[in-house]
């Protein structure tokens, strides 16, 4: 299915009228107030965020898996459906391919169809947590950690093929996660399995092209429950800086234990150079990979406060590679997709809407109460009108899940696709 521009012109002409009310109420608050409106909004239309390959079907828990039907069986099917989303919300400009489930069989074609829907490639992500059919040896105990030899050889090589994979599509990044750990006291020897970690990525960082980045993600626990290779942004950072300059560390924000500070983590990172991407989710307890926003969307304002402070203030730091990584367990998974787009636009327009400026002086001043104000004032902004704006400006619909819902696109998906088709991953 692809929607198409008429369709994306008859969706707007009935909310186009209260849309530009409400723009320009909000654009002349804004401009009095000192900011400038076509530059915030012209932000808003050039951010893009990747689709990972594996989120366009139905999440799962360790008990089921609910299909919503007319999932995409092929990898050809998964970038129709992110082309879905980015004509919809002129944001997901990017997909994320999962090797193995998404090898392409036709490197040409992917890419065709990929530019005729004006996707492209972001980072490619290696899986050395399962056990694949034709593997000469399992990940049980370890990947890249592992203290048998031919495991990790049979990592390392797993991740040279999938740099070569992602360097025929034009991406420019190789993110690696490890499920490495322990589950028990005593089962690992912290040292070995961190050292070997770190000797397997330098293997893999000398196959990176020259211009490519190796990003390095962490996770405090899960599947292992007592120790994880690759715990904390600090483990993170180590690895990547004994790799080299082209290695940075990645910010999952579901793979935090509850309450860290995740805007410290990430300024700190921007302020060293060494913030390579983010895995946008949001979790209640733990890894639960919901919906972005839908639980702490003020932090999610406060994480993009830092962020934007960084990229004006850290070109040190390079371009940020920005992904969804959510499991949608009872929703349909474009319209879940589709609301974590505009979580992330609204947190990151709030941020933009920020006094720089007028903060620091507080911050000279000690006028803690002023700081708090500066920054609430900018969250409790309606910035909808403003996203509305910049997707309208890039072509796209005024209101997606409401366009979503009547162009009946997850019926129309059924019907070309049947009821029993299941996307791979997990």
């Amino acid at each position: 299915m692809k929607i198409q521009k008429q369709q994306v012109l008859e969706s707007n002409k009935s909310s186009l009228k209260s849309h530009e009310e409400n723009f320009d109420f909000l654009a002349n608050k804004l401009s009095k107030n000192g900011h400038d409106v076509k530059s915030i909004v012209s932000k808003l239309s050039d951010f893009q965020v990747a689709i990972p390959s594996w989120a366009l079907g139905a999440g799962g828990t360790r008990f089921g898996r609910f299909s919503f039907y007319g999932e995409p069986s092929t990898l050809e099917q998964k970038i129709e459906d992110i082309g879905v989303i980015h004509s919809l919300t002129q944001t997901a400009g990017a997909v994320s391919l999962h090797i193995p489930w998404d090898i392409p069989s036709d490197y040409a074609a992917i890419k065709e169809k990929a530019d005729a829907l004006n996707i492209k490639f972001d980072a490619v992500n290696s899986n050395t947590f399962q056990d694949q059919p034709d593997a000469a040896e399992t990940y049980k105990y370890g990947s890249l950690s592992n203290l048998d030899k031919a495991v990790r050889e049979q990592a390392i090589q797993h991740n040279i093929d999938v740099i070569n994979i992602g360097d025929k599509l034009g991406s420019k990044a190789l993110t690696v996660w490890l499920a490495d750990g322990s589950c028990f006291p005593g089962q690992n020897n912290f040292q070995t399995a961190f050292q070997n970690t770190q000797d397997s990525l330098i293997d893999i960082y000398k196959a990176l092209p020259d211009d490519w980045k190796m990003l390095v993600e962490y996770k405090p626990y899960e599947p292992n429950f007592y120790s994880t290779v690759i715990q904390d942004w600090g483990a993170s950072l180590m690895l990547a800086n004994g790799c080299g300059d082209k290695a940075y560390t990645l910010v999952d924000l579901g793979h935090h234990l509850p309450n860290s500070n995740i805007e410290q983590i990430v300024s700190i990172l921007q302020l060293k150079g060494k913030l390579g991407g983010f895995h946008f989710n949001d979790s209640k307890y733990g890894d639960d990979d919901l919906t972005v926003g839908s639980i702490k969307p003020y932090a999610l304002f406060l994480i993009f406060n830092e962020l934007v402070y960084g990229m004006q203030n850290n070109p040190q730091n390079p371009d940020l590679a920005w992904m969804i990584d959510a499991s949608h367990n009872v929703k349909d998974p474009l319209e879940d997709l589709i609301q974590s787009l505009e979580a992330i636009q609204e947190a990151y327009a709030k941020a933009l809407l920020v006094d720089q400026n007028a903060l620091k002086e507080a911050q000279l001043a000690h006028d803690v109460v002023k700081c708090q104000e500066i920054l609430q004032g900018a969250y409790r902004t309606d910035v909808r009108p403003l996203i509305e704006k910049a997707r309208l400006n890039a072509g796209g619909v005024i209101n997606p899940i409401s366009a979503y819902r009547s162009l009946d696109v997850r019926g129309q998906l059924i019907k070309e696709r049947g009821k029993n088709t299941v996307a791979t991953g997990l």
